[in-house]
């Protein structure tokens, strides 16, 4: 039994080594980040505002910062579901822990789960056909 060269045998264990930190999640299916978008832009231009550790962003700083958050989370795993992206980086303050809230025109604020559950629900149904 031939054994390996100890400096290939070295760069073989620190490449084995290493492996873990060089994954890469795969990139978000293109209908699922699609969606993703569609919902955030829907935000940005509902003239609603948007709480995150206590201070009111307007619906554009609020896409920003989602989508910082969504480019984060991407390279961490794959986003399997806009209820996903929702749950991992919509809801609260990665940092506080604080829930995120929507607050449109005169209306009470919202946790923006529940926002962003009722628009992603409005947007799936204004995609489908009118039954024949």
């Amino acid at each position: 039994m031939k054994l390996l060269h100890p400096a290939l045998t070295a760069t073989l264990a620190l490449s084995l080594a290493l492996s873990p930190l060089l994954a890469v999640a795969a990139p978000t299916a293109a209908p699922v980040r699609a969606e993703i978008d569609t919902l955030l832009i829907q935000l940005q231009k509902s003239g609603c505002q948007f709480s995150r550790n206590g201070s009111w962003y307007s619906g554009e700083e609020a896409r920003t910062h989602l989508l910082r958050k969504l480019d984060y989370l991407e390279d961490k795993t794959t986003v399997q579901s806009t209820e996903q992206f929702i749950e991992l980086a919509a809801t609260k303050s990665s940092m506080s822990g604080k829930a995120y809230q929507v607050r449109c025109s005169q209306t009470a604020a919202v946790e923006s789960r529940e926002w962003l559950g009722k628009q992603l629900t409005a947007i799936r149904g204004a995609g489908k056909k009118p039954a024949p």
